[in-house]
């Protein structure tokens, strides 16, 4: 399998802590394992040190989000542990996200990601969160630019909005989709969702996917398909 491939999924470590490291094993070609707040607050930097010995990159999505100076430091401690990736709300703003930004580049090379709108909302609950008048598109370039503009590596945001973003920001930024879903299987919590060929042929550069993969009977075949999904969207865009 080609590293272009290996390097865009991103396997959500959302499980229940006994069966973390397990699944990890059974794993041994995914290249990048989220740790969510859940397995993160159980376990701690403990975990994070686990998965980095045994070869693999940690996306850390802690969608930070505090003021600026407490933001900095946090990000300058996640750096000094090795995290490939780490997660800022950019609702936090734009001075928030910087901070982010600038912790990082103290202490490693680690990639700030913003995060724009939750996959799990929808149109009919923006209201709720934002202005009524504003789409859930208007609303994620709006957040997408803060991410720009503070210097994040990329942005994180629904497959749904993933072309837009493409031909926004071209390649300059990367795309982080969670939200991703093989044809036929449950939503779950997701709204916002499309399949990986989908997701990549719109112009994602990583997929985050959990349930599809960690809730299957064998998680190894599941994650092979992904693979061959991605890879055949690539093929076809080449």
């Amino acid at each position: 399998m080609r590293d272009e491939v290996l390097d865009r999924l991103i396997v959500a470590l959302d499980v229940d802590g006994d069966r973390l490291r397990p699944l990890v094993e059974m794993l041994p070609n995914v290249r990048t394992f989220k740790i969510g707040m859940e397995a993160y607050y159980r376990e701690g930097a403990d975990l994070i040190r686990w998965v980095t010995d045994r070869g693999h990159h940690v996306f850390l999505d802690l969608k930070l989000h505090d003021i600026p100076h407490q933001v900095e430091r946090v990000a300058r401690v996640v750096a000094g542990l090795g995290v490939r990736f780490l997660t800022v709300h950019t609702s936090g703003g734009p001075d928030m996200v910087a901070a982010a930004v600038r912790g990082a580049a103290d202490a490693g090379d680690m990639n700030v990601l913003g995060v724009t709108m939750l996959t799990s909302l929808t149109g009919t609950e923006l209201p709720a969160v934002w202005d009524p008048a504003t789409s859930v598109e208007h609303k994620v370039l709006a957040l997408a630019r803060i991410a720009r503009d503070g210097g994040c590596h990329g942005i994180v945001a629904s497959p749904k909005e993933a072309e837009m973003l493409r031909s926004h920001f071209g390649q300059g930024m990367r795309i982080v989709c969670p939200g991703i879903r093989p044809a036929g299987a449950d939503q779950g919590d997701q709204r916002r969702v499309a399949t990986p060929g989908d997701a990549i042929t719109a112009g994602a550069d990583h997929l985050v996917v959990g349930r599809p993969v960690t809730g299957a009977d064998d998680p190894a075949a599941s994650a092979a398909a992904l693979f061959d999904e991605i890879s055949s969207a690539l093929e076809g865009g080449e």
